[in-house]
């Protein structure tokens, strides 16, 4: 082998990451003749970290096919975006539910047999039943995102689904069936649009969830290029073009009128003033902790955004500015997932986004004032150039009160199943454990089989649907059937679990910033978690809307905090651990139900 002249991280840094097709003959050339190598990375010695993900979607009885696209091969970059899922407690029986987006492909289907969103009720005992059908959720098409929100303050949480063409909004109707009422609330968009991921938002706190939708690329079938057009090549092989050369799109932001109706303020509120297109993940938070919601976009070969919003119905990006825009060498990337949690517990939240192969995570540390640092490669997330990153989340696996992160990772372009110089099409997932001083470590062949076996992944949600005190993970996949990634602790950690209900704010309490407080032996200070209710986020896909803490050996939370949207705080002291607890606005803790243990999975269950 030729000595080492640079590491492949140093050159891959000098590349821009603008595009997801790129000329890279020459690097595979650098490769084949030595002059790139990959950088050393010791192997991971196995241990014991208390916890284990199996995949149980099988056994579980998530039996659908998630259809996107041709499985071989891709003529437009429609066909590589795949979709989202949801963890979604529709019925209000206080276990978690199921909802998978679907896709479409090209040439159509046989009438009969074409793929449909699904949704999967939990029986309880570990197992889910399709009940699609009769809860009036079938629908055909090019399925994206998903995000849930209470927009009419009814007690049920509405379901709203972005597609490429017309979206679709659900009014649960509180008997498990749901209505569409897409036309009637005019949020269906032109029927030309290529809608991604979505928000409910009360970005005016006026107790109303009004929606944001992200737009990737306007396209036409009827004209898009194809990939002997170009020709459009990755490493030499013909993919999908784009989206560089296309006509980006713009995102909306709709406003809840209050009568069931919403109406495109995008333009009145300084959304399409932003230059930001090729959007995918939408997060939303108040980063800058002035009581408001902000919104984060994670943007395609472009810069990503984040609309600060001003306090007076407008929104103005500052993603550049603020630092959470550009890869440290101040260079768009390929952005997809994002998510955000206060992850050094310093009461900012900071944001993790996932992009394209050849480069790494994002980490941006929230400073304070929406003004952040990219800390990837000294918190120890930029080890890892061959993974391409789709959905991710900040999630406390073992429950010891510090926010991991974990990164669902899939290549976007079949055709790689020809290069030996890839990851692979299916590829494994990134699990990065907390060392509670800015960094991480690496901690994926240790978590078990569902984290370490490859797959095609896309949107990935976080919830805890068996109800043990742990966080399991729901994965949607290309072309086949879903991941359902059950968390086994043996840890013997402790946690809380908290459902918010709002009165003066939304019902839902997306926008509540909640903390939890708890005493750590030999610490001074209390050691203090603080997270926010949210729609949407990861990639496309819908978390529990409930929000967990891991608290450790603490048996109790010293105090429970709810900052509400309309600036009321409700405060619960001396909380014990295990359990959840129901915070009404203004009436604090309404109710709890206790769980068994906090020890992992053990046939736990709410007491009743």
């Amino acid at each position: 082998m030729l000595p080492l002249l640079f590491s492949r991280r140093r050159f891959l840094k000098s590349l821009s990451h603008t595009a997801l097709v790129l000329p890279l003959e020459s690097v595979l050339g650098m490769e084949r003749c030595g002059l790139l190598v990959a950088e050393e990375t010791t192997p991971e010695k196995t241990r014991d970290l208390g916890v284990r993900f199996l995949d149980i979607a099988r056994e579980a009885g998530l039996n659908a096919k998630i259809i996107y696209g041709g499985e071989h091969k891709n003529k437009y970059l429609l066909e590589t975006t795949g979709c989202g899922v949801a963890f979604y407690d529709y019925d209000q029986d206080g276990w978690l539910d199921i909802f998978l987006v679907n896709g479409w492909r090209l040439e159509g289907f046989p009438s009969g047999q074409e793929p449909t969103s699904h949704l999967f009720k939990n029986n309880r005992d570990g197992t889910f039943t399709d009940v699609t059908v009769q809860a009036g959720l079938v629908h055909h098409g090019w399925g994206q995102g998903v995000c849930i929100g209470d927009y009419d303050n009814d007690g049920f949480d509405d379901l709203f689904v972005s597609y490429f063409g017309s979206n679709v909004l659900y009014h649960n109707n509180g008997n498990g069936t749901f209505t569409d009422v897409t036309v009637k609330a005019g949020v269906g968009g032109n029927g030309k649009r290529w809608n991604t991921g979505c928000a409910f938002v009360d970005y005016d706190r006026d107790g109303k969830l009004d929606l944001f939708v992200a737009n990737y690329i306007d396209l036409d079938l009827a004209t898009a290029p194809v990939p002997e057009s170009g020709p459009c090549l990755y490493k030499g092989v013909m993919v999908a073009c784009g989206p560089p050369g296309l006509k980006g799109g713009k995102n909306i932001l709709f406003h809840n009128n209050g009568d069931g109706t919403f109406r495109d303020v995008s333009e009145s509120a300084g959304i399409l003033l932003s230059g930001a297109t090729y959007g995918l993940g939408v997060l939303t938070g108040d980063f800058d902790n002035d009581g408001w919601p902000d919104i984060y976009v994670a943007n395609d070969s472009a810069p990503s955004a984040l609309y600060q919003n001003k306090r007076n119905g407008t929104f103005t990006d500052i993603a550049v500015e603020a630092g959470c825009a550009l890869s440290p060498d101040g260079k768009p990337q390929a952005g997809m997932g994002v998510s955000a949690a206060d992850y050094d517990l310093d009461g900012n939240l900071d944001i993790v986004k996932t992009n394209f192969a050849g480069d790494t995570p994002s980490l941006y540390h929230n400073l304070g004032g929406a003004n952040f640092e990219d800390t990837t490669f000294s918190a120890g997330l930029g080890a890892h150039t061959q993974y391409l990153g789709w959905g991710c989340g900040f999630l406390d696996f073992d429950n010891d009160g510090w926010a991991d992160i974990l990164i669902s990772n899939g290549h976007v372009y079949p055709e790689v199943e020809q290069l030996k110089t890839e990851a692979g099409y299916a590829q494994r997932k990134l699990l990065y454990r907390n060392l509670r001083n800015g960094r991480f470590e690496d901690v994926s062949e240790s978590a078990g089989p569902g984290i370490s076996t490859p797959s095609a992944a896309r949107g990935c949600a976080f919830g805890d649907f068996d109800n043990d005190g742990d966080v399991d993970l729901v994965v949607s996949t290309v072309n086949g059937l879903p991941q359902l990634l059950r968390a086994d602790s043996t840890a013997g950690n402790n946690w809380i679990k908290i459902k918010v209900l709002g009165t003066k704010s939304n019902r839902t309490g997306i926008g509540a910033r909640l903390a939890c407080l708890t005493t750590v032996p030999g610490e001074t200070r209390p050691h203090r978690q603080t997270d926010e209710v949210r729609s949407g986020g990861s990639y496309f896909s819908q978390n529990d809307l409930r929000i967990h803490f891991g608290i450790g050996k603490a048996e109790k939370v010293d105090a429970l905090e709810v900052r509400w949207p309309s600036g009321v705080v409700d405060t619960a002291k001396d909380v014990p651990a295990n359990q959840l607890v129901v915070i009404k606005e203004g009436e604090g803790i309404i109710s709890a139900a206790k769980f068994s243990g906090g020890t992992g999975r053990s046939g736990s269950r709410p007491a009743k």
